[in-house]
């Protein structure tokens, strides 16, 4: 990476018990080409080798995600692991995935309203809350390869090196688009809003914000994010909660409901215990450095 290239992000916003996930896993962050970046948060590629199987969890952001997968039982020749590239929709709850063995992952993490450019022939909410063949997006997967692979899988996954595997996602992605459309830009932009701007609350203070009506913006997110602005909305407020969990088991729950927009402390504590399966004080006891 040049000294003037951005850097990804660094911050570990929907993962749960980041630490614990760290020490298992080899995970990076890499930017891509220059061309791509208006569309896309970075690459994520994850390595392991696990003497007991892991359950990773995580509450997935409002994201479309391109995922090349490699799985097999240590001391498998790379050749004999089994291999497949998918298309993950918008994940509405928390998203756990096994990891055994010996392992890779090279994924594309899209920013929220940047998939549709690379997929126009589909709103964006057709691949919420699925996981779906590579091909069924991108109708030639990146190539014909062995055994009815697409050439794009060993292409992504087979290099030990970090950059030819950015390369080869680069490569990839490149070869479908981007295709021109404003308003991709236009949900980017009201979504970077969202997250960055604490007083988005409601969709009403969005549309206020945005000069777009709440059915515009409804229609806006369905085409291009994948799901509504009020889930956008509470989804990157709970993000907050569990980072905040994660870092203060002492925190002030009441004042941080009110801060993100709950209507009060308990429904903070519904919403936490739903997603994660225990309270936002029990969470915090359990991951939370002394």
């Amino acid at each position: 990476m040049s000294a003037s290239a951005p850097r990804p992000r660094r911050d570990t916003r929907g993962i749960v018990d980041p630490a614990e996930l760290l020490s298992r896993v080899r995970f990076r962050r890499h930017v891509p080409a220059p061309e791509l970046r208006p569309y896309l948060e970075h690459y994520w590629l994850i390595d392991w080798e696990l003497p007991e199987p892991y359950a990773s969890h995580l509450v997935p952001h409002p994201s479309v995600n391109v995922v090349f997968q490699r799985y097999g039982r240590p001391g498998t020749p790379a050749a004999a692991a089994s291999t497949w590239a998918e298309v993950s929709g918008v994940g509405l709850g928390l998203f756990t995935q096994q990891l055994t063995g010996v392992g890779r992952v090279c994924g594309a993490q899209f920013r929220p309203g940047g998939f549709r450019p690379f997929a126009p022939a589909w709103p964006v909410s057709a691949w919420t809350g699925r996981r779906v063949p590579l091909g069924d997006a991108f109708p030639d997967g990146g190539g014909a390869g062995s055994a009815g692979t697409p050439a794009a899988v060993p292409a992504v996954l087979s290099p030990d090196d970090d950059h030819a595997r950015v390369a080869a996602l680069d490569a990839f992605l490149l070869a479908h688009g981007p295709e021109p459309d404003p308003a991709a830009g236009q949900a980017m932009e009201l979504v970077e809003l969202i997250r960055s701007d604490r007083t988005i609350r409601r969709v009403s203070r969005l549309a206020a914000a945005s000069g777009l009506s709440a059915r515009s913006l409804q229609r806006l997110f369905a085409g291009h994010v994948g799901v509504g602005p009020k889930w956008v909305i509470l989804r990157y407020r709970f993000h907050e909660a569990l980072e905040r969990a994660e870092s203060a088991a002492d925190a002030d729950w009441a004042a941080l409901a009110a801060e993100l927009g709950y209507s009060d402390q308990a429904h903070l504590v519904r919403d936490f215990t739903a997603t994660i399966g225990v309270p936002p004080t029990a969470y915090a006891r359990a991951v939370s450095v002394p």
